[in-house]
């Protein structure tokens, strides 16, 4: 995918805490992509959230279909939901995504007035283009019937000129769909049509085929030379490679309904999965968690904007360490572990989510390694430069200043299911640390573990209440007397971040600091206050190899 455009908008949750829609740059950027001579891609979308998931997916620019839009409301691709219902559909996608947003405007939803109305109401909501088709109103879909009407040259010429005197921005991109191969009217009239709506004033040629093959979306491309921007939508002839596109000088490809069709294949699997079963034991695992739908319609933002507006709410910090580069072999060749991708998420990236969801928003990173390649939004960060000659608690008390208030403390390498983090900030006590029952004994031999012993082992009786406190932490401490593994992710209360501070101290006072890890740390904690623990069985993951590499793809 060839992702060429550059362009500031304004992120969603700044557009709603400052009231104001994103500027009108996303006309041009659209402008842009279509007058390039690199071959760009639109992404098919039909409603906020899946503009949103091809946004995250990598897309430029997206495609807003009449026929899905019509078919998520049930309704078919004729002109049944009117262009005030889609209009609607379409301000959802707006404030949902950043990208410019390319509207298949059917007909233009009748003659040249109609047109006018409806280019002056998509400027208004920050839509940077629109489509329109030489068919008659109300339309039937391209690949329904045989021969179908076309509208008459100058009539359709003249709604042309309509939309384009009434964009408010001057970058607003007009498309001109010709019909005529699409509806058996042969390459002549196609090329006469092209024509005349360039020279009524549209940006760009949307050139419609259904055959099977490219053959005469090239032929009309080798006649028409270039005159101005050519946009095709493959669908039928999806076998073509792309690159043959390319060396035709095709300005866009749009990518027209697959996201919907994926939707339906999905949803319908779901439902007869869930129907036979009359269980969700099967489905619950193939399916994203709610709390990621949570995070794809913005639930952060809302959050953030309580601590601004609703004074006295908890915030709860994170310092995630990431110093160490890791070795995972060209995974980690120009990025730190953390960096690696883990199905389309950096590891970095899933952990923040995991504790974003938790209720923690305050999230620093401690960088060492590779340290200009960690990078995402909403995230603090604080150097290590010391990283290659220094340990982990020299890398946490590079974030001090923010070791205060309720605090969560975890490595940068781990992923866990988000009960996890949800029984931690759950457990009382000042100091708590997640520990693993099991993982420590079934770890292979060799395999670093910071180990720790407890006052008593887990019993998984569920109403075994006793407060369990840690011991000792120790990468070197016995198997046989080890009662689990921490997995590197502990709680800290503002009296316990207080301690904290002062065993940093300490270590540094006692010539320690340097080349402390956090098993000495909480070990020397744990023999001056109560550190408590919260135990588990399983679900989680230290990424440390290729194969956990592996592991942690499925796991997600």
């Amino acid at each position: 995918m060839n992702d060429r455009v550059t362009f500031t908008t304004v992120p969603l949750g700044d557009q709603m805490s400052s009231g104001r829609r994103p500027p009108a740059s996303r006309c041009a950027a659209l402008r842009r992509q279509i007058v390039s001579p690199d071959l760009a891609f639109l992404m098919e979308a039909h409603n906020g959230i899946s503009a949103k998931i091809a946004e995250e997916a990598g897309f430029s620019g997206l495609w807003a279909s009449g026929l899905t839009i019509s078919a998520s409301l049930g309704l078919r691709d004729s002109n049944e939901a009117s262009w005030t219902q889609v209009l609607d559909i379409l301000e959802y996608m707006a404030d949902a995504t950043s990208l410019p947003i390319l509207v298949d405007g059917d007909t233009g939803y009748g003659n040249f007035n109609n047109v006018r109305r409806l280019v002056r109401k998509l400027c208004d909501i920050h839509i940077a283009g629109v489509c329109i088709e030489d068919k008659l109103f109300p339309k039937t879909n391209s690949f329904i019937g045989e021969r179908q009407p076309l509208a008459d040259i100058d009539e359709f010429c003249g709604r042309i000129k309509a939309g384009k005197d009434s964009q408010t921005d001057d970058d607003f991109v007009l498309v001109a769909r010709v019909e005529a191969l699409i509806s058996g009217h042969g390459m002549d009239e196609a090329l006469r049509r092209a024509e005349a709506y360039h020279a009524a004033g549209a940006d760009a040629i949307l050139i419609h085929s259904k055959r099977s093959n490219a053959g005469e979306i090239l032929e009309f491309t080798e006649a028409w030379q270039n005159r101005c921007p050519l946009v095709i939508v493959p669908t039928m002839y999806s076998a073509t490679p792309t690159e043959i596109f390319q060396k035709a000088g095709i300005s866009t490809i749009i990518w027209a309904n697959h996201n919907l069709r994926a939707a339906v294949s999905a949803m319908r699997e779901t439902s007869r999965r869930i129907f036979e079963d009359q269980s969700l034991r099967e489905v619950e695992g193939r399916v994203v968690a709610v709390k990621e739908i949570f995070r794809l319609v913005g639930n952060a933002e809302l959050e953030a904007a309580e601590r601004r507006y609703l004074p006295g709410k908890a915030n709860m910090r994170a310092v995630i360490l990431a110093a160490a580069g890791g070795n995972l072999g060209d995974l980690t060749i120009a990025k730190p572990k953390c960096m690696i991708d883990i199905r389309g998420q950096s590891l970095l990236q899933r952990l923040v989510s995991s504790l974003g969801n938790g209720g923690v928003r305050e999230i620093a990173v401690v960088r060492g390694a590779f340290k200009d390649a960690v990078t995402l939004p909403g995230i603090k960060t604080v150097d290590n430069d010391r990283f290659a000659e220094t340990g982990e608690v020299f890398s946490l008390a590079c974030a001090g200043d923010l070791l205060e208030g309720e605090l969560v403390v975890c490595y940068g390498d781990i992923l866990f299911r988000d009960y996890i983090l949800d029984g931690l900030l759950q457990t009382e006590g000042d100091i708590v640390v997640v520990v693993d029952a099991q993982a420590g004994k079934t770890k292979a031999a060799g395999t670093i573990c910071d180990l720790v012993s407890t006052s008593h082992p887990f019993t998984g009786f569920y109403l075994d209440d006793e407060p369990v406190n840690l011991l000792q932490m120790s990468t070197k401490l016995p198997r046989a007397a080890a009662t689990g593994e921490w997995i590197g992710l502990a709680r800290f209360s503002a009296q316990g971040a207080s301690w904290l501070r002062q065993e940093i101290d300490a270590l540094e006072a006692d010539g320690l600091l340097d080349h402390a890890d956090l098993p000495v740390l909480f070990s020397r904690l744990a023999a001056k206050h109560p550190v408590k623990v919260h135990f588990i069985t399983s679900h989680w993951l230290d990424v440390d190899t290729l194969t956990d590499v592996a592991t942690a793809r499925n796991f997600t």
